[in-house]
């Protein structure tokens, strides 16, 4: 695919610091990926080595970005390296390699580091709700704030996967409505202070389960009549706990209605059509799809994939068409955890879809060449000839494979910065 902010340049006018592209397959060259930035002289001595009249770069993505390359400054930024010193370009692939492996790590420990805090502050919002629900309110503001300002910026956000250690069962959801519906509502062109009712009332929507019994806070087949009447109570004690904490007015209708169907079919009310609030509409759907992916008994999880497919089929009148097809786009034909072959074979578990080039998502390829730990995340957005042919469920992965990808049992999600991650992981697959 071709980037529409690259430009095509002489191999004698390369610089360190410039973002560029190998538009040859993996074989034809030395380095472990075939996107990056150059580092140093001995980079560009290789990239020269093979033979190529013109290469492709980004200007955006290289240092400084606004740096006219037309001008004859490629002898002052290179870097004057004796024979001896030089790498080989076996060497310089292992440590562009290595890079990579460590930047990639950074960015994971980012997110889930942030997925930690907030899965704690949402204890303490939990614990505070009834002793001091101004305390709560402030909590839960100042999360979605913080949440605000990484969606809001200058740089696209995408939705990432975190691996199973993250979170615990009681934040876990909470925070995975948080985050998709917060994408979403970014994707609905939503107000600033529609997002910030729509965060606050997604933190807390499920926050009446504290006052369950125990045994009733999780949904379940299992529940007879006189459970399900209980466990469905969650929903105006969470209204309850919304009107002492004084949350806004969209707050406490989408806690409401977080329940609630399209086509009056939900509960408690069997509120039906525009009488959901547009805020509601994203949360009854995001809720539903959660759930599904991550139900109280792990038997019963289907995969991403599996869960907009029976959205869209089976449960369709059940959603807002405008906010379901958004929400489809969104999210991708293949959302974070979905396990895939490639059109190459290999098999690969999606971590990351931005929501403007959902097709294309980033993901980890079975490779047995390189360790797990040492697997890099691939942007297929950057693959010509590479895309995703297939979804599949997890057990029918080869042994091999599903023991590299170590599929999800439970879906946590959290943002990562689009366009920074695009420039630190374009790369191709690697042998």
């Amino acid at each position: 695919m071709t980037d529409i902010h690259t430009k095509f340049i002489d191999l004698s006018r390369l610089r360190v610091g410039m973002f560029v592209y190998l538009d040859v397959g993996w074989m034809d060259h030395p380095f472990p990926v075939s996107n990056f930035k150059i580092s140093s002289q001995e980079q560009i001595d290789t990239l020269r080595s093979l033979g190529l009249e013109r290469i492709r770069y980004s200007p955006d993505k290289s240092v400084p970005p606004d740096k006219d390359v037309n001008t004859e400054t490629v002898a002052d930024n290179a870097v004057d390296l004796s024979e001896k010193n030089k790498k080989s370009p076996e060497e310089q692939a292992l440590r562009l390699r290595r890079d990579l492996l460590a930047d990639q790590a950074v960015s994971l420990q980012v997110c889930e580091r942030q997925f930690t805090n907030a899965a704690q502050t949402f204890k303490q919002i939990g614990e505070q709700a009834h002793a001091q629900p101004a305390l709560a309110r402030e909590l839960s503001e100042q999360l979605i704030q913080n949440f605000l300002g990484q969606i809001l910026g200058e740089d696209e956000a995408a939705i990432r996967l975190l691996s199973e250690k993250a979170g615990e069962k009681s934040s876990l959801h909470s925070i995975n409505v948080t985050v998709m519906s917060l994408l979403l509502g970014k994707a609905l062109d939503l107000s600033k202070a529609d997002m910030h009712s729509l965060g606050v009332g997604a933190l807390v929507h499920d926050l009446g389960k504290i006052d369950l019994p125990d045994r009733l806070r999780w949904s379940g087949e299992q529940f007879n009549y006189a459970e399900n009447q209980i466990f469905n109570e969650h929903v105006s004690h969470g209204v309850n706990l919304a009107r002492k904490m004084n949350l806004s007015a969209n707050a406490m209708l989408l806690i409401a209605q977080h329940h609630e169907h399209f086509d009056g079919s939900g509960y408690p009310s069997r509120v039906k059509g525009e009488k959901m609030s547009p805020l509601s509409r994203i949360v009854a759907l995001v809720n539903h799809y959660d759930n599904m992916c991550n139900p109280a008994n792990p038997a019963q999880a289907i995969t991403p994939h599996e869960a907009l497919s029976q959205i869209f089929t089976q449960h369709k009148a059940h959603f807002h068409a405008p906010t379901l097809t958004a929400f489809i786009r969104m999210m991708g034909i293949y959302p974070p955890g979905s396990v895939v072959q490639l059109t190459d074979e290999r098999y690969a578990l999606v971590v990351s879809v931005n929501s403007a080039r959902p097709i294309k998502p980033k993901v980890i390829i079975h490779d047995p060449t390189y360790p797990r730990e040492e697997a890099l995340i691939i942007n297929l957005e950057q693959e010509q000839q590479l895309c995703i042919h297939r979804s599949l469920k997890p057990l029918q992965l080869p042994k091999a494979a599903y023991d590299y990808l170590s599929p999800r049992k439970r879906l946590c999600y959290f943002f990562e910065r689009g366009l920074e991650v695009s420039a630190d992981f374009s790369v191709e697959g690697s042998a």
